[in-house]
């Protein structure tokens, strides 16, 4: 094949993804000079990704496969706008062979591996067979064709159990079941087959031997379409959750020089076997003693910052010099390894609600500034929505340091300066997960986060007379930045008047607790406040329009508020916490809302009906199943009784809050 045709220069590039990678490969294209296309659906139309570029192209509706998984439409847009070729980011297209083709068949640069590459390494079971004959070590399992429920409960009894269903197709833990018993076997593969068609289109699966406490590590690599394959050290990805990745560092502080030294010759030799060009990652699991070939992924890794920070090398500008037709820069004897980087994926969920997702609009996005080892990548902004219908990754907390504590401490500061409002986040539980002792130790394993999950999203405490004050300074700062006073006179000053003096009693409530009364005096002199009996001398002074300077008794903190209406979030130095200050005139109600009913707890897709009418069922049973930001959520029975009747069929596409089950009571 005429290579002209796969690598050659180019000035307009099209970037066919949304969100936080959509933003990152735009960032780095119009450094280099690049003009950048982005696209989008209908519920991306005010997305950051399209303010970032320099045009942007509507592909179709909300749902991906209208949209950013229409093949023709992304082509078509590239023809509209000029565009020499397309980077996939990842997810969606990104390792999808049709696609590549599709591109390289329009003209167009597809930034990326070939489809035959694509094809070859993208199959997990056919991948495992070109690994087997390279000679990459590689887990026990069943990685054949044939997928009838016989053949397949035959290769697992024959591996012996536990064993790991898995989609052959795709990534990110969709589609894959650890099955601890063969009575387990047959459900995990339906549940497991639906979810791969759905995300990917393919149910095909293949059955591995299940690695007992699990390490998972990963080398990121690269090649050129002169030959030259190189591999930029390896990454440790052990800390995840229903097989997504929640952490991530570079280097790996499970491997010495030696074990690092293999398996990143391994990578080479397991990414040489196709002659791949571009960046890709090999993924390895380990027993703690060996490391056997999983998978790879020829695209770009969500956790690719830590490598980057750890060689001092752009990936994405390496990926767009490789499009160009350019050798790499280095050579293997070449790439660095300096310190330690660390991240942390920041998602729309809710950790204390089983990581519910959460949509709606961002109300408020403040992070840390990118300094001193710290970097963000967000695909989000104040103002922005989080829709269903998409991977629900905010941003990306990266640090770097010279070593790995302080890179852990690094990243637990920058977590914890960041605040988003209108949502629900998991940042508490990250900040939770990267202070544990143990994974401060490097204690951990690929099931850590699920033994210690009631731990790490545990209730935050109460509270405590501190934050009642704050609560307070933050309402006065509001007020007097509302009254758009004279900042030179003293009643900017908090509480002051010429004479007398004055209290005022402001009543704050955390969740469903009791009302908390503290109370302001103020006037000629230093103001006070008192709360449980105990009056000290109270000051502040504001920083900007969400953060001020609080001093308690002498001793001066920062605090970082938003008030919405009554509703006040405080992030103080014990933590975040969220008030409702009470209406000091009444008149508030508030909406009962039961937690008996079976709602959809965000628009989904009705994907599975696991009970009928008419059944007696336990508390927790489970009644149906949804499919939500491209994950099944189970809804099940909130006490013992019997389903009443089912509101909605397999396929409906329900909204937010509407009821689809009716279970009544058994009678104590």
């Amino acid at each position: 094949m005429d290579r002209s045709r796969l690598y050659r220069r180019f000035r307009t590039l099209l970037i066919a993804n949304r969100g936080e990678i959509a933003c990152r490969v735009i960032r780095t294209a119009r450094a280099m000079g690049l003009r950048t296309v982005a696209v989008y659906s209908d519920a991306d139309q005010d997305a950051m990704h399209v303010a970032l570029a320099d045009e942007a192209v509507l592909l179709g509706p909300a749902r991906a496969r209208d949209s950013y998984l229409n093949i023709e439409r992304v082509i078509a847009a590239a023809r509209e706008t000029g565009a020499e070729a397309v980077h996939p980011g990842y997810g969606f297209l990104s390792e999808n062979a049709e696609f590549a083709q599709a591109c390289l068949n329009a003209g167009l640069v597809f930034v990326g591996p070939t489809a035959e590459m694509m094809t070859a390494m993208g199959s997990k079971s056919g991948s495992k067979a070109l690994m087997e004959k390279a000679g990459v070590p590689l887990v026990p399992g069943y990685h054949g064709e044939a997928q009838d429920e016989a053949v397949l409960a035959e290769a697992a009894n024959r591996i012996g159990f536990p064993v790991l269903v898995k989609a052959s197709a795709g990534g990110g833990g969709r589609g894959m079941r650890v099955v601890s018993s063969a009575g387990e076997l047959s459900a995990a593969i339906v549940s497991a087959k639906r979810e791969a068609k759905a995300a990917f289109g393919d149910d095909r699966m293949l059955i591995e031997k299940y690695v007992q406490n699990p390490r998972h590590i990963e080398v990121q690599i690269i090649g050129d379409s002169h030959g030259n394959l190189l591999s930029l050290w390896e990454r440790e990805c052990t800390l995840q959750r229903r097989h997504q990745k929640v952490i991530e560092e570079a280097p790996s502080p499970t491997l010495n020089a030696t074990q690092r030294e293999t398996v990143c010759e391994a990578a080479r030799k397991a990414a040489g076997a196709v002659n791949y060009v571009g960046a890709g990652t090999i993924e390895f699991v380990s027993d703690g003693k060996d490391v056997f070939f999983i998978e790879m992924n020829t695209r770009l890794q969500v956790e690719h910052p830590v490598t980057e920070l750890i060689t001092g090398v752009d990936l994405v500008e390496w990926q767009l010099r490789v499009a160009f037709g350019e050798a790499l820069p280095l050579k293997q004897e070449e790439i660095g390894l300096n310190g330690h980087a660390t991240e942390a994926r920041v998602y729309a969920e809710n950790p204390q609600k089983n990581f519910m997702p959460s949509v709606g609009r961002i109300k408020t996005w403040r992070t840390p500034p990118e300094a001193d080892g710290l970097r963000i990548d967000a695909g989000y902004r104040s103002g922005d929505n989080v829709s269903p219908y998409y991977d629900a990754m905010l941003a990306k907390v990266i640090a770097w340091a010279p070593t790995r504590q302080a890179a852990i401490e690094k990243l637990n500061r920058g977590l914890e300066e960041t605040d988003v409002r209108g949502i629900v986040t998991n940042i508490p539980f990250l900040s939770a997960l990267v202070t544990h002792p143990d994974v401060r130790a490097n204690a951990i394993d690929t099931g850590f986060i699920e033994r210690e999950l009631k731990k790490l999203t545990a209730e935050k405490g109460a509270a405590g007379a501190f934050e009642l004050c704050a609560a307070v300074a933050a309402i006065l700062n509001a007020e007097q930045r509302a009254a758009q006073t004279d900042a030179s006179s003293p009643w900017q000053t908090f509480g002051w008047m010429p004479v007398g003096r004055r209290q005022r009693v402001f009543s704050f409530r955390q969740g469903h607790g009791p009302e908390q009364t503290i109370t302001l005096h103020y006037g000629n002199g230093s103001s006070t406040l008192s709360v449980g009996g105990h009056e000290q001398a109270f000051a502040a002074s504001s920083v900007d329009d969400s953060r001020f300077d609080l001093t308690l008794g002498g001793i001066k903190s920062r605090v970082a508020s938003v008030i919405e209406g009554h509703e006040i979030y405080l992030r103080t130095r014990n933590g975040r916490f969220d008030l409702h200050w009470v209406d000091p005139f009444g008149g508030e109600s508030e909406e009962q809302v039961g937690e008996d009913k079976i709602v959809a707890p965000l628009p989904g897709t009705v994907v599975a009906l696991l009970a009928e009418e008419g059944t007696t069922l336990e508390k927790g049973a489970p009644i149906l199943t949804l499919e939500v930001m491209k994950m099944e959520q189970t809804l099940r029975a909130p006490y013992a009784g019997v389903l009443k009747k089912l509101k909605c069929k397999v396929g409906d596409i329900v909204g937010e809050g509407v009821e689809l089950a009716e279970v009544e009571a058994t009678a104590s």
